[in-house]
């Protein structure tokens, strides 16, 4: 009986560390990729709706960028 007690006492202290709050600079980090994710998906729309290839393919490339960025935050966040 001991032993069973001192397993489930053990899974739940693992649970409890499992579950640990995200920091301010965690928060903030998550907060900046989704606004660029955002971002890009705003310049995507406009570039379908761009009336010339060269405008289309601007927009498309910053939108690349943008979401490039947002991984590089999310990365850099989860460090």
């Amino acid at each position: 009986m001991k032993k069973l007690s001192f397993v489930l006492a053990a899974a739940g202290l693992m649970s409890l560390a499992a579950c640990s709050n995200p920091t301010p600079a965690e928060n903030a980090a998550e907060n900046t990729s989704e606004a660029l994710e955002a971002t890009a998906d705003n310049m995507e729309d406009a570039a379908d709706n761009a009336t010339n290839v060269v405008d289309e393919q601007v927009l498309e490339n910053a939108a690349d960028n943008m979401h490039d960025a947002a991984e590089n935050v999310a990365d850099n966040a989860s460090m």
